[in-house]
């Protein structure tokens, strides 16, 4: 089923176009990363999905239609520039929050309690939001994003701020809601958590597409023809192999550029018989590798 669908949307501000003729879909029960350097049009994306701004050209369709309150409300958003009221105690504003998505008062209680502890906060719950750290907040705000259950789940830059610790927090809690069936759309410029989370990605660059799809997919069709190779023996045995275009040194292990019309086989067949490995694997790059690959590709 899919969730969330944009058609050829567009939009300017004076005459600069932010965002260029941009389509996509979003699964029930996927994380889809939404990805791009700073300026790309990631946010001004999110905000025309949550009808915050309007496209000046295209089609978006949430759950199935447009966006009226009572899906609003089916949607939870963590927005980049982070906001709470700061003289409101903990729990009164998380409850109040969640009462505000239509929840009872008793059962938006439950939730704030169940999850102030999922995140190791459940201690801080009767203070005020002035009086804890900016990581404290941002969990807060987290917490204020998810209190209301909700089947889509937006969040920009959820991981800004906090130490690796929080950080798997707020990751395992994302990966549970993903169990629960929920959507999520992570919009971040941490490629490692990306890759580890998502199923999906479309990354922007310049208020295009440069890249849509599966991670692995993405991944396998940005691979080097090359191997890693760690081994025992003398380079030189291998540097006249026919199958090698050449060979670069990373530290303990070498890579190894196939030339193209030879595979991989041949070459470890002929390998093993010179000298003797150590380990091999296939070299596949970092969603981080791939993305300043793209940006500077498409900005040079």
């Amino acid at each position: 089923m899919i969730i969330l669908e944009l058609e050829h949307v567009s939009k300017s501000y004076n005459t600069k176009k932010i965002i260029d003729n941009i389509s996509f879909s979003v699964d029930q029960g996927e994380i889809f990363g939404l990805l791009g350097p700073n300026g790309a049009g990631k946010t001004t994306t999110l905000r025309m999905m949550l009808d915050i701004i309007k496209p000046e050209s295209g089609n978006i369709k949430v759950f199935g239609k447009d966006l009226d309150p009572n899906s609003k409300d089916r949607i939870g958003y963590l927005p980049e520039e982070r906001g709470l009221y700061k003289k409101s105690k903990v729990i009164e504003l998380l409850v109040y929050l969640a009462q505000l998505k239509g929840m009872t008062k008793t059962r938006a209680m439950e939730n704030t309690v169940n999850l102030l502890q999922s995140v190791e906060m459940l201690e801080h719950k009767d203070k005020k939001i002035e009086e804890l750290s900016k990581g404290m907040q941002q969990k807060i705000q987290f917490i204020a994003t998810i209190i209301h259950g909700p089947d889509l789940i937006v969040v920009d830059e959820p991981f800004s701020g906090l130490d690796p610790v929080n950080t798997q927090i707020i990751k395992n809690i994302l990966l549970e809601q993903k169990k629960g069936g929920k959507t999520i759309i992570l919009s971040t410029h941490m490629m490692e958590q990306a890759e580890a989370m998502c199923d999906r990605i479309l990354m922007i660059n310049n208020g295009m597409v440069v890249l849509n799809g599966k991670v692995g997919d993405i991944k396998n069709e940005h691979r080097n023809n090359s191997i890693f190779l760690e081994f025992e023996g003398n380079l030189s045995s291998l540097e006249g192999l026919d199958q090698i275009e050449k060979i670069i040194r990373h530290g303990t292990y070498i890579e190894i550029f196939i030339k193209e019309g030879h595979d991989v086989q041949s070459l470890i067949e002929d390998i093993v018989t010179r000298v003797r490995i150590l380990r091999l694997e296939q070299s596949t790059p970092s969603l981080n590798e791939i993305f300043i690959k793209i940006v500077k590709g498409v900005s040079s």
